[in-house]
């Protein structure tokens, strides 16, 4: 598998769906699925993290290929620790003024999406 559209299409058939009712789950028009197929376009990021999510693989592998199909997703701590969960390979450059500011945004974005469901609770 060479293209990001060919891991796509062997995620879909692996789960057993049809690329309709996978467009239609994730809001993907089948001009972009043609487009992604024929190589004229690629899902933008957002959707790539869409789709990583919804098949519960890596990034690495769904954009590069990178893994094995067998070990699609990669453990948290390969690239996370410690409370606030910052990239290790960041961690002597990020002042404690950022690291604030990294907090709060993860706070907020758990907000957000907890308000997007329709939990009130944090």
């Amino acid at each position: 598998m060479h293209s990001i559209y060919e891991r796509i299409e062997y995620l879909i058939k692996r789960q057993g769906l049809t690329k309709k009712a996978f467009s239609e789950q994730l809001k993907i028009s089948t001009g972009n699925m043609g487009d992604w197929k024929r190589g004229k376009s690629t899902p933008g990021t957002h959707k790539l993290i869409e789709i990583a999510a919804f098949f519960d693989v890596s990034l690495d592998w769904l954009i590069l290929g990178k893994q094995n199909a067998n070990t699609l997703k990669e453990s948290g701590e390969d690239y996370f620790f410690g409370q606030i969960r910052q990239p290790n390979c960041q961690t002597d450059e990020l002042l404690p003024k950022e690291k604030e500011f990294i907090k709060e945004y993860i706070e907020f974005t758990n907000y957000r999406k907890h308000k997007a469901n329709g939990d009130g609770s944090l």
